[in-house]
């Protein structure tokens, strides 16, 4: 039945009161089907808020097939095309440029959507991929993105060479880049009651004057516990050397407070500031924080670095701090900012002046030990930093969609991205028996004596990592909530707004880590031929080919053999090991090459291989993945001995990994949505990721580009007026 009239202007003053985007796309990177339902079951996540809000008064997908591979960047730029990696260009999260040389890497996230001309190297002239972003705006509609992969305003080039413009291809009517490192990964300090002195009368005044004031006598760092230098340009970050035109100088030093007045010395807050610089007293504006206050287990404090060119931002948490300073532990949060370019900059001021400077996401590095200074933090501190993180970032991209809301009330399409539940998951998937619950110690698998050898998993470590993934979960559903009541709700809590949220793929448990290089090598493979790019358990393998890759080395009559060699390799690949392996199973489970149809050699695509895939495309099978090496590598219980130059298999160092077979149902996306135009009460039991896009443009009554692969899934919508009835005419409604 169609929506009548008088219904259609109902909803037209009703968006216009709310003064919200008609449609708003979320997608909570690493969200899981199976897990979102356990959760809203058991209570974990409330059935009548965020996810569980869409649930009740719309539409839920049983299992939504994501893209091939299904890694981050390629699935992010499939939803916002509607089309395939093979069509958008997105090989990887990590790949090679075809037209650039054989040493030559590009992320992903800062490919040209659509492809390139290869020879010479320029912008395509008829792209095979257009976001949506600038599918509405070519039909008049407004864009804002919030962080949505793709979306960044800048300007792409391989190898120095321009081949896609920020206009525009990569800016929406407001466009919020995804931030990037500010020079610095995390650091991890360690201090004792020596480690102070009383401080200087004039830091007791200023600190006093700011309203922070100590009742027991206030102590202060001998030393700088580092000096952090940055640019006032942009052209350079911050580091800890004055080099590159570092001109900014911090000092950072710490003071300890007292704060209860309870007549016994007992501190509980440490100030981290500039020595350089007064400590101010009175409000600051955005992006200027002043010192980070911060107390044990409180939330992380920010600190802005005053002058920095990127406007470059970090913040602080204590993990430990005795009342008598005997010992004191916290973390300085690693570097980041909101990448300045310039056909986005008014937005990205307007960011850091009204939300504040970019807030870091979780960092696997604290977790896994891979940041200096954090060997001797105790487990859990490290665990909850990281949990700490999830909070504060999670609040941080909420505000900043909340943002970009607020200021585009007029606007048909919202893009967000939130970075959760994917980073927990990476570190806290913890549900196979093969997994070493301490990735240092290979005896940590399985029940005590089986395998041989084996002491058992830490069953206390699997019940925390379980809690952490409903803390997540909650998070990003909590984030969701907020998107939905800012654009509205009516009498009944269903949203005035069309929500859809999605996500880029699942995530599943992986116990061992593989070397692609020592793989091929043991085979005796020449490697020089060869480029190795890897995301996960995704493998490109690309020959270095004459006419292609500038400086080439394989002729064309010799691809095919080269191609047929290394796929022979990958497709007789297993594990010897059997606790591991107990099927005899292999470690691929989908290697596809290059075609040769096309008469070219290299030059060839299928629906599996696009222009920069791989010459040979595989994916590993589940439990594998390409990631997370140790350093020292840490072979598994039953292997030989580590050998550098021949171990393929060993122990990783975290437990959550994607970019498996998209058709697993464990590499499912979610797809929740309710709202005006959407069914209430109905479930799906298949959709596809690349469908998401022309049912965004269905509702706003745009036709798809020419280059969408996907279809509108009118299961999920309600009856619409002519504009959906011409869709349904083209072809392009399933």
């Amino acid at each position: 039945m169609r929506r009548s009239v008088a219904a259609a202007a109902i909803w037209l003053c009703s968006a216009a009161v709310f003064g919200a985007p008609r449609v708003v796309l979320i997608s909570l990177d690493g969200a899981k089907p199976d897990l979102v339902e356990k959760y809203l079951k058991d209570g974990s996540l409330d059935p009548h808020s965020g996810l569980g809000r869409l649930k009740e008064h719309g539409v839920v997908a049983e299992q939504n097939i994501t893209a091939t591979p299904s890694v981050t960047a390629v699935a992010h730029i499939a939803i916002a095309t509607g089309s395939t990696a093979v069509h958008n260009g997105i090989s990887a999260n990590s790949f090679h440029p075809v037209g650039a040389s054989i040493v030559t890497s590009t992320s992903g996230f800062a490919a040209p959507i659509g492809g390139y001309q290869i020879s010479p190297l320029a912008p395509s002239f008829a792209p095979s991929a257009e976001p949506l972003w600038l599918q509405l705006r070519n039909a008049g509609k407004k864009v804002v993105t919030a962080s949505w992969p793709g979306s960044d305003g800048a300007d792409i080039r391989i190898a120095g060479t321009l081949v896609q413009s920020a206009t525009p291809n990569r800016i929406s009517a407001y466009t919020v880049p995804y931030g990037v490192g500010g020079g610095l990964g995390a650091q991890g300090f360690s201090l004792n009651a020596d480690s102070f002195a009383p401080a200087e009368p004039v830091l007791t005044r200023q600190l006093a004057a700011a309203g922070h004031v100590s009742f027991s006598p206030v102590q202060s760092t001998r030393d700088a516990l580092e000096t952090v230098f940055c640019s006032p340009q942009t052209s350079a970050g911050c580091g800890l050397s004055s080099e590159s035109g570092r001109s900014l100088r911090y000092d950072i030093h710490v003071a300890a407070l007292d704060t209860s007045d309870d007549g016994k010395v007992n501190y509980d807050t440490l100030v981290i500031f500039d020595a350089n610089a007064a400590i101010p007293a009175g409000s600051l504006a955005l992006p200027s924080t002043g010192p980070a206050y911060a107390k044990q287990g409180a939330p992380s404090r920010r600190y802005f670095f005053e002058g920095s060119g990127n406007r470059v931002g970090t913040a602080y948490y204590v993990s430990r701090m005795a009342a008598d300073l005997s010992a004191v532990r916290f973390a300085r949060y690693a570097l980041g900012f909101i990448p300045r370019n310039p056909q986005v900059l008014a937005v990205v001021d307007d960011i850091n002046n009204q939300v504040g400077s970019w807030a870091q996401q979780p960092d696997y590095h604290i977790l896994e030990r891979l940041s200096s200074g954090f060997d001797g933090f105790p487990q859990l501190e490290l665990e909850a930093m990281f949990l700490d993180q999830v909070r504060s970032f999670v609040a941080y991209q909420t505000e900043v969609a909340l943002r970009a809301i607020r200021q585009n009330p007029d606007a048909d399409l919202a893009m967000i991205y939130i970075e959760q539940p994917d980073g927990s998951e990476h570190q806290f998937t913890l549900s196979d028996p093969r997994q070493a619950t301490d990735p240092r110690d290979p005896t940590s698998i399985g029940t005590p004596g089986n395998p041989p050898g084996a002491r058992g998993q830490d069953l206390d470590k699997i019940a925390r990592y379980q809690r952490y993934l409903r803390f997540a979960y909650r998070q990003a559903s909590d984030a969701v909530e907020a998107v939905i009541r800012e654009t509205g709700v009516d009498r009944r809590g269903a949203p005035q707004a069309d929500v859809i949220v999605v996500s880029d793929h699942g995530m599943a448990p992986f116990h061992s880590a593989a070397n692609l290089r020592n793989l091929l090598a043991n085979a005796g493979i020449d490697l020089s031929q060869f480029a190795l790019r890897t995301t996960g358990p995704v493998a490109h393998v690309y020959v270095n080919l004459q006419d292609r890759e500038p400086g080439g080395t394989i002729s064309p009559s010799e691809f095919q053999a080269n191609v047929e060699r290394i796929a022979g390799v990958l497709r007789g690949a297993s594990d010897p090991n059997r606790f591991y392996n107990p099927t005899a199973g292999k470690l691929f489970s989908q290697v596809w090459t290059r075609p040769l149809a096309c008469g070219n050699p290299g030059f060839c695509t299928d629906e599996n291989i696009g222009q920069d895939s791989g010459d040979v495309f595989a994916l590993m099978t589940e439990g594998y993945n390409f990631d997370g090496a140790q350093s020292p590598v840490v072979a598994r219980l039953g292997d030989a001995p580590y050998d550098r130059a021949a171990t393929v298999l060993s122990v990783p160092n975290f437990h959550g990994a994607h970019g498996y077979d998209s058709a697993l149902p464990s590499m499912s996306a979610i797809l929740y949505a309710a709202g005006p135009e959407l069914q209430p009460g109905r479930t799906l039991e298949v959709v596809r990721n690349i469908d998401i896009a022309p049912t965004v443009l269905a509702i706003l009554g745009v036709k798809p580009a020419a280059t969408v692969d996907g279809r509108v899934i009118a299961r999920m919508l309600n009856k619409v007026a002519d504009p959906y009835r011409t869709l349904q005419a083209s072809g392009s409604v399933r």
